[in-house]
């Protein structure tokens, strides 16, 4: 499984509609509308590289009001419930 995380700047009179049409795309599996110097951030969680491509340069940067975006690929994920998980005992 591959995860991205994309940088999206949007034309700001369109920001809703624009993160409404991004997570709706598939291989999307959340948009979070943010403060700073972007507009979106978009998680891809998909197969393969080539479907992030497919996802983010034939479908994501297509949307309308989609101005410009920044594509990272996560290397490791390291989040506070996965090691919660990992080291549980079964106890609650």
């Amino acid at each position: 499984m591959i995860t991205a995380i994309v940088f999206v700047k949007a034309d700001v009179a369109r920001i809703p509609e624009v993160a409404e049409a991004i997570a709706a795309l598939d291989g999307i599996s959340e948009v979070y509308s943010v403060t700073g110097q972007i507009d979106l951030i978009a998680m891809v969680r998909v197969a393969g590289h080539d479907d992030v491509a497919r996802v983010v340069a034939d479908q994501l940067n297509k949307v309308p009001g989609v101005q410009e975006t920044e594509t990272h690929i996560a290397f490791r994920t390291y989040s506070r419930h996965d090691l919660e998980s990992a080291f549980s005992l079964g106890l609650d």
